[in-house]
């Protein structure tokens, strides 16, 4: 199922300005009654409508809207090659989700995913990944593995490289990567990225790359995260999200089309230049399990390297997280 554009009413509002009932009637060619549905809609996607003593209408602050034609002309010849399809939605459960359900269904490498809004965004073990409406980046993208399973390894770090490298690209100082698949700036997170794969009877496995930014997260929802998180907005002027959109595929799309060849190492020591614990006292911690020791950057595979008292260990991502000693 194809999907839904952003209605026209929502794009004129997107600027911010104030306009009468007369005018949005008259721009987006509505009557009355489809009007008030669709502004009764926006304020259930969580999209704040300011009304003054005139009747006039205005989204405060305005919106940075994901312009699909706008992200394809700003995409460089070679992203623009491997993109398949780019599919922008309005809201969505999740953009991860929705290309896993169509990943048995004949879509190609290289289709794209993304959206306003998710209403079940999640992250890594099962968390919530917090999706208010045009506010941040959901991004999702499907790649193949002829190899299997085992052509994936340290595949989400090598993602994280090329979301700092597109962050850089677009401004963003001063970022730094958290093993395995954390964004920050400082001691907060800025984004993080999510590894979802189906495999067929041929054993080519089809990976799903899902990352998600804060671009302007709204105070307000900012209540459901529970650890120290930054946007983009507080670390300098508001991002223009198509522009944003763009350079992540700029970076991500090429770095997935050479992945099955080079593997990890390629990127591994521009992952050591950016990672935010190096030299640190860090616990990893897996169900009831936790292991101190001295981070110590990662090897070839992606794995990270820890000094404990019993001498340098190897950990893989699965179901291990990480956290430095001070904040455990």
């Amino acid at each position: 199922m194809p999907p839904v554009s952003v209605s026209p009413l929502l794009t004129l509002l997107a600027d911010g300005r104030y306009y009468r009932v007369t005018e949005l009637l008259s721009a987006s060619g509505l009557d009355s009654a489809e009007l008030s549905r669709q502004l009764g809609e926006f304020a259930q996607w969580g999209i704040e409508l300011d009304v003054d003593s005139d009747q006039r209408y205005r989204i405060p602050g305005g919106l940075s809207l994901l312009d699909a034609a706008g992200v394809r002309s700003s995409l460089s010849p070679i992203a623009t090659q491997l993109l398949k399809s780019l599919q922008v939605h309005p809201v969505i459960d999740s953009t991860n989700a929705e290309l896993l359900r169509q990943a048995g269904q004949g879509i190609s490498e290289g289709t794209v995913c993304t959206a306003e809004q998710q209403t079940a965004g999640r992250g890594r073990r099962g968390r919530q990944w917090v999706s208010p409406f045009g506010r941040n980046i959901y991004l999702s993208v499907l790649w193949e593995f002829a190899a299997g399973p085992s052509a994936l390894e340290g595949l989400s770090l090598a993602v994280g490289v090329a979301v700092a490298r597109a962050l850089s690209n677009c401004g963003v100082d001063n970022v730094r990567l958290k093993w395995p698949n954390d964004v920050f700036i400082g001691d907060a997170k800025l984004g993080g990225i999510l590894l979802e794969m189906k495999s067929n009877a041929e054993g080519v496995c089809q990976v799903v790359v899902g990352v998600g930014i804060n671009v302007a997260m709204p105070e307000e929802a900012s209540a459901a995260i529970d650890q120290p998180w930054v946007d983009i907005a507080r670390d300098g002027e508001m991002a223009d999200r198509s522009r944003l959109l763009a350079a992540l595929l700029d970076e991500l799309l090429p770095m997935l089309a050479q992945y099955e060849s080079n593997g990890f190492a390629r990127w591994r020591e521009e992952w050591l230049a950016l990672d935010a614990y190096a030299g640190q006292p860090v616990v990893l911690i897996s169900g009831d399990q936790r292991q101190e020791g001295i981070a110590q950057g990662v090897d070839e595979t992606g794995a990270l390297r820890l000094e404990t008292p019993a001498g340098l260990e190897l950990f893989f991502g699965g179901e291990v997280s990480m956290r430095p000693v001070r904040n455990t």
